[in-house]
């Protein structure tokens, strides 16, 4: 079977990409620059989810797709997400059907059903909010949703939830947290004592690995939707902390910043930064505000019965990896490389992304 992975460059693209070549499948790659970083057994093609000739010359011959492509920040033009991810994807769907793909894997992020409240072990029956707080969450809903209802006979669809990816390699977390720790400015909203659910790079390919083979029309994920994790919640503050750590750096002291006040100024920060037009991020955005100052985890019980979905790298174990991964690049001198790709969530520092 010839799978195409779209944003194949990306943190997680990559991880699905080198997973499917070793379990033996022809590999396709598509973004919108080449990397030197995929394997070369990994075919790499160029294009844009906007451009529906370039799509229908990725997809031509693949049997299957794994769409991890996505425009991912907590910041940004409306129109720009909706482009990227809603209509991007809608085009990608019917490229596919028109090309004679069998099986369609998404990704989603659990993003899309977050309301600004707690969501503590939220399972599938978790509805999408009335209104999303920031466009990412709103555009991936509408994705999800065209994937989920486009499953048929002709092309089994299923999307994949993943919250909070991390690992080596990491182009958004670890970074934007080592830049806060080391200008002493690591703050978090609230008390730092609420779960969350993140999961590790490897476990996040391997769900979607397992979608792919177990994808078929009449087979149970057939148009639904799995959150994706390590089904292991943590404190937010211990997770951060246990980040620096493994990179080598020192753990500075945290700033508790109350969740009502950081709410207020997230607010007059969005207005600022609209009024003068300005394309930059702001410190505090509503939907970031709201993430950081909440629970968030999930239950991944469907996937482990439908997906036979196991996060067989704990916590720790990533941790440990990532910790060896850091300590070669400073042996070395080398800088994490930043990728492009859906993570499953766009990423921002945790004082001033949610997931994927």
């Amino acid at each position: 079977m010839k799978v195409l992975v779209t944003g194949g460059t990306g943190f997680l693209g990559r991880a699905v990409c080198q997973r499917l070549l070793t379990a033996g499948y022809a590999v396709r790659s598509l973004a919108r620059h080449p990397s030197r970083h995929l394997d070369p057994g990994i075919q790499q093609v160029t294009g844009d989810l906007r451009d529906t000739c370039r799509l229908r010359a990725a997809v031509h011959g693949c049997q299957a797709v794994v769409h991890t492509a996505a425009r991912a920040s907590i910041w940004g033009a409306r129109q720009d997400f909706h482009a990227i991810n809603a209509q991007g994807t809608e085009r990608l769907l019917a490229v596919c059907r028109t090309q004679g793909v069998e099986r369609f894997v998404h990704t989603s992020s659990a993003s899309v059903v977050f309301n600004g409240d707690h969501l503590r072990g939220a399972d599938e029956s978790q509805p999408y909010p009335r209104r999303f707080l920031a466009p990412y969450p709103w555009s991936k809903a509408i994705a999800e949703r065209a994937v989920l209802a486009a499953n048929s006979p002709a092309l089994a669809t299923t999307a994949l939830r993943v919250h909070l990816i991390w690992g080596p390699g990491d182009p958004h977390f670890l970074p934007q947290l080592l830049k806060a720790a080391g200008s002493g400015r690591l703050s978090l909203i609230g008390d730092g004592t609420n779960l969350i659910d993140t999961v590790y790079i490897d476990n996040a390919a391997d769900a979607h690995l397992a979608a792919l083979e177990r994808l078929t029309y009449t087979a149970p994920p057939a148009g639904k939707a799995y959150f994706i994790t390590q089904g292991q919640p943590v404190t937010l503050e211990h997770m951060v902390c246990a980040l620096l750590r493994a990179a080598g750096a020192q753990v500075p002291s945290v700033r508790h910043i109350p969740h009502r006040p950081a709410a207020a100024a997230a607010r007059m920060a969005e207005l600022l930064w609209r009024a003068r037009r300005r394309t930059d991020a702001p410190p505090l955005t509503r939907f970031l505000v709201a993430e950081l100052a909440h629970d968030h985890y999930f239950d991944i019980s469907a996937a482990r019965r439908d997906l036979r979905y196991r996060p067989t790298t704990s916590i720790d174990a990533g941790l440990a990896r990532l910790a060896d991964a850091c300590h070669r690049q400073t042996a070395t001198h080398v800088l994490p490389t930043p990728l492009t790709g859906d993570a499953g969530s766009p990423s921002h520092t945790l004082s001033t992304q949610e997931d994927r």
